[in-house]
Formats: structure tokens, C-alpha cells, sequence
């Protein structure tokens, strides 16, 4: 078997790498693009109302309220059970719940889209260290192939050559 034939053997049998799958998508930005405007609206309410600054706001605003219809003097708006404060705080309290669900719905589904997400791109890295480990065992076959005919090339070598009794030389006192 000539050099050229065993070329054209291993460049017919070489592994060519191609992708099988789409490419990868960026989960977030899929996800932000199917949004409507009130889901939007809900993200962000959600996003305000569960921060530390709507809190320490919120407290502020209490603390303010109570305050001035307890110190005030001369118009009390909401005396001493604060009617109107827990109606207010009610009336948040019912609206904000269903929004704060929504987002926490819509961040569920995106979870869940990541995770797919995940589970895509392991199945393609997979597919990519497979592609690899055949491509290094065809590497290794031809590198024994290789061996094997450097061997033989060794083995017609030494037949060609006269064997030759190596020459002791004596040293001289």
C-alpha cells in the first residue's frame, strides 16, 4: 500500500465536524421580547415593592401618618384607631398581592425556560465531547498505523543493512 493510498484512506474516512442543533439563545432576552406592557408594569411594581427603599419609604410614610394625627392639635384626619391608614394598607395590600403573583408566576415560567435552556446546552456539549473522543480515536488509529509501518520500515532496514560484528578496541597500558 502506497503513501498516497493510505492518505486517501484516512482522508476519506476523516471525521468532519458539523453542529446538529440551532444555536443557543440568550433565555432573557426571549423571555423580555413576549412580554406585554402590563406585565411589564407588574415586573416593575413588583421589583419596587419587594426593595428595601419601598420599605424604609413605607415605614416612613407610617411613622408620619401616625405621628401627625397623634401630635396634631388642631385637625385630626384618622384619630387613634387609624381607620383610614389600614383601609389605605388594605387597599395596597389587595393590589399588590395578584401583581406580585404575576411576576413571581412569569419568573417561575422563565425559571423553567432556563432550565430547558440548561438541558439544551448540556445535550450539545455532549454531542461535542463525543465528537471529540471520536475524532482523538481516529487520531490514534492512524498514529498506530503510522507506528506500525515505521516498524516495518525499521524491521526491512535492519534486514537490508550487513550485520556488522562490533569492533572491540583494546585499551593500551
Amino acid at each position: 500500500m502506497s503513501s498516497v493510498d493510505s492518505s486517501d484512506k484516512w482522508e476519506r474516512h476523516r471525521i468532519r465536524h458539523n453542529h446538529h442543533h440551532q444555536p443557543i439563545a440568550n433565555v432573557n432576552l426571549v423571555h423580555a421580547e413576549k412580554l406585554s406592557r402590563g406585565q411589564r408594569v407588574a415586573d416593575g411594581l413588583a421589583r419596587i415593592m419587594g426593595s428595601w427603599t419601598f420599605i424604609v419609604s413605607q415605614s416612613l410614610v407610617l411613622a408620619c401618618w401616625i405621628a401627625l394625627n397623634v401630635i396634631g392639635y388642631t385637625r385630626h384626619w384618622d384619630p387613634y384607631p387609624f381607620i383610614l391608614l389600614n383601609l389605605a394598607l388594605s387597599f395596597q395590600a389587595a393590589y399588590a398581592a395578584p401583581i406580585i403573583m404575576m411576576s413571581q408566576n412569569r419568573q417561575a415560567a422563565k425559571d423553567r425556560l432556563m432550565a430547558e435552556q440548561d438541558y439544551i446546552i448540556n445535550m450539545k456539549a455532549e454531542e461535542e465531547v463525543k465528537s471529540i473522543m471520536k475524532h482523538l480515536e481516529q487520531q490514534d488509529e492512524v498514529m498506530i498505523d503510522i507506528l506500525r509501518r515505521l516498524e516495518s520500515q525499521h524491521a526491512l532496514i535492519l534486514q537490508t543493512l550487513p550485520l556488522q560484528a562490533p569492533s572491540v578496541s583494546v585499551p593500551r597500558e
